[in-house]
């Protein structure tokens, strides 16, 4: 069930009010048809039993030698009849009418001592009427007949004897229910889609600014949603506008005293190289070069992690194998052990100096610790995979997602030879991130470490 349920805010609340007034509509619906049940009843069976109280006052107040003609000159609005038993059998008399009657009469000045009635759900049309019609009147009546019932009405009177009436009524409309049902639909329909429409009219507006803030970054990227839904929606949009345009001109603002850093600290670095050069001894010398060139490396890759997702290059379309190859041949070329594994083109929109680092960076890393490396760009479900694998101690489960932060060392020892600066996997991970990519480390079978970077296909 939990699966089902909708996991957006505007999914829930619009299920709770669907469900709230799915509640509230079937209670509408038990109410609205037990009051038309109640009104139908009273329309159809409140004159009848009127007519029947007005004779039994009139014959209540004859004596009983005239009382057979009084119910003789009535008859014509119904059949009525004096008699010693009641026409509605005690067992047969449905409480509901019978009830009615009593109150009808008690407001009318009238005690019973015992009144029936009961209503059969079919009507006919007496003999002596058929007799007196044509066929078509006939066939007329019959149409009209099959839409009545009948009902039969009992009053004993003071001296023992049945008031007994067997009248035709209207039936109750059976499409009833179904047109209460419908009413309460149609108005279930229209206040669902009203909250449906304002559900929709939320989310359009929370759409756009949840996409302007999952695309934010880039150079000079500021993104701007247009402010449109319920006011809260729309001041909300403003301050999402306002906020962005500020930390992107605090990113612009780094840019530049990153760019002025580097500039102000390669200068006095290439200075020191060049004293150092004339140092002697030889041993003290290259002790100092290399110092330099450390601190030279370490200030390049700082520089290129704190500007990750804010580079100035441009995304154009790359042959990833190509690229991959380009950087395999660099390390040949200096003497390592390091293999292509061909396969077909694999062209994708990269920025490619910023994916060349981070291929060079994991290149470098698996001759350092693996001592050769094998290099293989593949195309699946997911998107352009450019693996690194090496067969050297490869990382402790615990430590492949710490590993990847900033300055964090497996090596511990401060030598960059054997532990490095350790921002070759973050300035990765980040090339990775600025495509909308992941770096992914896993350990290989029978040693060694695999590292992925898992490129997403542009739509």
């Amino acid at each position: 069930m939990k699966r089902l349920l909708p996991r957006s805010l505007i999914g829930q609340i619009a299920l709770v009010m669907a469900l709230a007034l799915l509640a509230a509509q079937a209670i509408n619906f038990g109410v609205l048809f037990a009051e038309r049940q109640r009104a139908s009843h009273f329309q159809i069976e409140v004159p009848p039993m009127a007519r029947f109280v007005s004779l039994l006052q009139r014959v209540a107040a004859t004596p009983p030698e005239g009382r057979a003609a009084l119910v003789a000159e009535r008859s014509r609005r119904g059949r009525f009849a004096i008699g010693a038993e009641s026409a509605v059998p005690a067992q047969a008399s449905d409480p509901r009418i019978a009830g009615r009657l009593r109150e009808q009469a008690e407001e009318s000045g009238i005690a019973l001592s015992d009144a029936r009635g009961a209503i059969r759900d079919e009507a006919e049309i007496p003999q002596r009427i058929r007799d007196q019609l044509s066929p078509e009147e006939l066939a007329h009546a019959e149409e009209r007949i099959r839409h009545m019932q009948t009902m039969f009405l009992s009053a004993r009177l003071a001296d023992g004897s049945w008031l007994n009436a067997r009248m035709i009524t209207p039936r109750p409309n059976p499409w009833m229910a179904v047109q209460a049902a419908g009413s309460t639909l149609l108005i279930y329909a229209l206040i669902l889609a009203a909250m449906i429409w304002i559900a929709l009219r939320l989310a359009r507006p929370l759409r756009d600014l949840t996409a302007a803030a999952e695309g934010f970054g880039g150079p000079g990227a500021t993104p701007e949603v247009e402010p449109r839904g319920p006011e809260d929606v729309r001041r909300a949009i403003l301050a999402f506008n306002a906020m962005s345009a500020r930390v992107s001109a605090m990113f612009d603002e780094k840019d530049r005293m990153l760019g002025a850093i580097g500039h102000d600290l390669r200068t006095p670095l290439a200075s020191l190289r060049i004293r150092a050069e004339s140092v002697e001894p030889e041993a003290e010398r290259a002790r100092m070069i290399a110092t330099i060139e450390e601190m030279t490396a370490m200030l390049d890759d700082t520089l290129a992690l704190a500007r990750s997702g804010r580079a100035a290059e441009n995304l154009r379309p790359v042959d990833i194998s190509a690229l991959a190859d380009t950087v395999v041949e660099e390390f040949r070329a200096l003497g390592h052990d390091v293999g292509f594994e061909e396969g077909p083109r694999q062209t994708e929109r990269v920025q490619p100096n910023l994916l060349r680092r981070a291929v060079r960076n994991l290149v470098d890393n698996a001759v350092k610790y693996g001592g050769s490396a094998e290099v293989a760009v593949r195309s699946g479900p997911r998107g352009i995979a450019v693996e690194i694998a090496d067969r050297g101690p490869g990382i402790a489960e615990a430590e492949i997602g710490s590993v990847q932060e900033p300055f964090v060392r497996l090596e511990t020892s401060r030598n960059r030879e054997t532990g490095g600066s350790g921002l070759g996997l973050a300035l990765a991970r980040a090339a990775a991130q600025a495509h909308g990519g992941t770096l992914e480390l896993e350990n290989r079978p029978g040693g060694g470490l695999l590292a992925r970077i898992l490129l997403p296909r542009s739509a």
